[in-house]
């Protein structure tokens, strides 16, 4: 997995996020795009530390990492979701 593609996409997702923010006219709109992206990339963080205990991880790869940065904690609840029935 090449880190210049991955951080391609978070920026992206950055940029992505600040225009929608923008165009609702939402205050302090590129905070909010950085805070989305990052609850995203925590929340699958978070799922794979304690997956040591519970023993449900997501597989790291680009397309988990690209899907967490641009949806966000929904995105990685349905891949835990998908995961945990389709194993």
């Amino acid at each position: 997995m090449d880190i210049k593609f991955i951080a391609i996409i978070i920026v992206s997702a950055v940029i992505f996020f600040a225009v929608i923010y923008a165009i609702k006219q939402s205050k302090k709109p590129l905070k909010r795009a950085c805070g989305t992206v990052l609850t995203g990339l925590a929340a699958l963080a978070a799922v794979n530390i304690s997956g040591i205990f519970t023993g449900v991880y997501i597989p790291v790869s680009c397309l988990s990492v690209c899907a967490s940065a641009v949806g966000g904690i929904p995105a990685v609840t349905a891949m835990l979701i998908i995961d945990t029935f389709f194993k």
